[in-house]
């Protein structure tokens, strides 16, 4: 008997329809995954099984959870089930976690309220859920103090605290390096076991096939191809699905080295950079140049949000100095954060923060129609606030906002970390266009090694396991041209 069944789900916005009539069935044992791009409707069928849509949308269709049927449309009356028999892990971490709460304590929090456990039990439980995640000195953290990585896992362990027999985890392994993603999943199979319920919704190739079970591809909110994910990945039969495959980083082409003739526009020296008494990295000296990309590549929590942060001015260094080049106006550089969600008003609708942005700016601007054409990007989304976009149209809405700007030099922290591959490949095609044909030194941040690989003029690695900072980087045929010493 299935755990979840769902039959003829419809989600509608005023005439629009989001979620087409769409059926699925979660068997014990038995994982299903939900693959598609940015925007197919993936979260927003999972809130449709939650009975959690946001009030201005419309949904028809039953869900019946165990011996329960209930209407979607009908959200009151799932209220009962949230973290008892569903247990949600969010696609937005900085969305679901109390500011205001340490770790450990939010994850106790969940075996206390659901569970039942006294407090002392409740924050054992806690702690070693966290130890289980590489977590065991973030406990005592506020959600504010937490790399993105960090604070998905946090969330994970929120989420499995309160036991549920169906867990339905939306983008799990966003933000997080190949170890972590492979550690989360194992995770979540173990907790599904053979009488569990495991529904993942992702854009990642890789969690997809680690997970395995069933497939369902989801395009324009209708499924597309369905099946074994074994079998969908050996011989897909859509030409969507094969477009999706076939646009994972490690099928690009290389791009074409650029030789290091730009003026530099930033610098570091003897660099080191510490966080709450933990020294991430020392002894860091490079030159990015105009129209250069430099790759960065760390496990979570290395220092590679850190090390922009000290880049752009954000934190002291705790040694070495930056140098960056005089520049005509205040915008020069930037920082594109990982977490999108936090780098936007929640109260404004997005169409007036650019707004409010460019009336800061003098001077010609690049047309907002055209970046949000080259983003794919449609137009009607600005009228909305930042928690009724998706996390990738949120993430690209980012990189807009600060290509308005016209800046000299973009730390761009995990750009698409979000992203499904199709959508993936034309933001990075974009970020490298403007490094090519603006000028701009653009440093490029990812856990996918192949991305930084396939697109960097050289690559710096924050991996305490690769040669320490200081040695030789992952291409030493290009070191030369960054300075990397």
């Amino acid at each position: 008997m299935s755990l979840l069944k769902a039959e003829d789900i419809t989600v509608r916005e005023g005439n629009t329809t989001l979620l087409a009539p769409l059926s699925l069935a979660l068997d014990p044992g038995e994982p299903l995954v939900v693959l598609g791009e940015t925007g197919s409707g993936k979260s927003l069928m999972a809130q449709a099984l939650m009975g959690a849509l946001p009030p201005e949308l419309q949904a028809k269709g039953r869900v019946a959870i165990g011996s329960r049927v209930l209407n979607v449309g009908d959200r009151s009356r799932f209220r009962g089930l949230w973290g008892r028999e569903i247990g949600v892990l969010p696609q937005e971490p900085w969305l679901s976690l109390d500011p205001l709460m340490r770790a450990d304590r939010q994850v106790a929090e969940a075996h206390a309220q659901v569970r039942g456990l006294p407090r002392r039990d409740a924050l054992a439980r806690a702690s070693a859920d966290l130890e289980a995640l590489g977590l065991a000195r973030a406990g005592a953290r506020y959600p504010h103090q937490l790399s993105g990585g960090m604070a998905q896992r946090v969330a994970i362990a929120a989420a499995r605290a309160g036991g549920a027999r169906i867990v339905i985890a939306d983008e799990p392994t966003k933000g997080l390096d190949a170890a972590r993603r492979d550690d989360v999943a194992s995770l979540l199979l173990a907790e599904m076991g053979e009488s569990g319920g495991l529904l993942v919704i992702t854009h990642d190739l890789a969690l997809a096939r680690r997970i395995g079970g069933r497939l369902i591809v989801l395009r324009a909110g209708a499924i597309v191809e369905s099946g074994t994910t074994r079998e969908i990945f050996a011989a897909p039969r859509e030409a969507y699905t094969r477009e999706l495959f076939a646009a994972d980083p490690e099928n690009w082409t290389p791009r074409r080295k650029r030789a290091a003739t730009g003026a530099t526009v930033i610098s570091a020296r003897g660099l080191s950079v510490a966080r709450e008494g933990r020294t991430l990295f020392s002894g860091l000296s490079f030159d990015v140049r105009a129209g250069g990309i430099l790759g960065v590549t760390g496990p979570s929590g290395c220092g590679k949000s850190s090390l922009g942060d000290a880049l752009l001015g954000l934190v002291a260094p705790k040694q070495g100095r930056v140098a960056r080049t005089p520049e005509a106006h205040p915008f020069a550089f930037q920082k594109l954060y990982q977490d999108p969600v936090a780098a936007f008003p929640r109260k404004r609708s997005l169409g007036k923060t650019l707004q409010d942005m460019q009336g800061l700016i003098r001077g010609q601007q690049p047309k907002i129609e055209t970046l949000l054409d080259a983003l794919g990007l449609d137009p009607r989304l600005l009228a909305r606030r930042p928690g009724a976009v998706s996390g990738g149209e949120l993430q690209r809405i980012a990189l807009l906002r600060i290509l308005l700007r016209q800046p000299s030099f973009v730390f761009a922290d995990e750009p698409t970390s979000r992203l499904d591959p199709i959508t993936q490949a034309k933001v990075i095609e974009l970020l490298i266009r403007t490094a090519d044909q603006d000028d701009v030194a653009l440093m490029l941040v990812s856990h996918d090694h192949a991305l930084i690989r396939n697109t960097g003029d050289a690559v710096l690695s924050l991996d305490p396991a690769s040669p320490p900072v200081g040695g030789e980087p992952v291409e030493t045929t290009t070191a030369a041209s960054f300075g990397v010493s």
